[in-house]
């Protein structure tokens, strides 16, 4: 079982940049994978990106792509999300999630954080 805590959201302009990261605590981290969501007032839970604990790979969301990078220090039990060239839709409570040897892509993730928000202003 993990646990895991979201930080590094705020208030950012058009254009700017943040930096999430996602605790982990709980055994085995490299081993799961590790993945973020959004949700936005009124909308659903969206997909943004996931990584892979044996090899790292990666896999996006179409709407993100080339505008976020999602990594992870399994020294540190971390994931982080940089966020860059933020928009007034990405707007939302971002969520970390994990997955134990779980497939790379957006289902099937066990474990969930409490989420931090993200504001962009325009």
């Amino acid at each position: 079982q993990v646990q895991l805590v979201e930080s590094g959201g705020g208030l950012v302009q058009t254009g700017g940049s943040l930096e999430l990261s996602c605790a982990a605590s709980g055994r085995a981290f490299s081993r799961y994978t590790l993945g973020w969501f959004r949700q936005a007032p009124g909308k659903g839970r969206e997909f943004v990106a996931a990584i892979r604990g044996s090899d790292g790979a990666t896999y996006y969301a179409d709407s993100v792509k080339g505008r976020f990078a999602i990594s992870r220090d399994n020294a540190k039990n971390t994931v982080y999300l940089q966020v860059n060239s933020l928009k007034p839709e990405d707007t939302a409570v971002y969520y970390c999630a994990a997955k134990y040897l779980g497939r790379l892509g957006p289902n099937n993730y066990n474990y969930w954080g409490q989420g931090t928000q993200v504001t962009v202003s325009s």
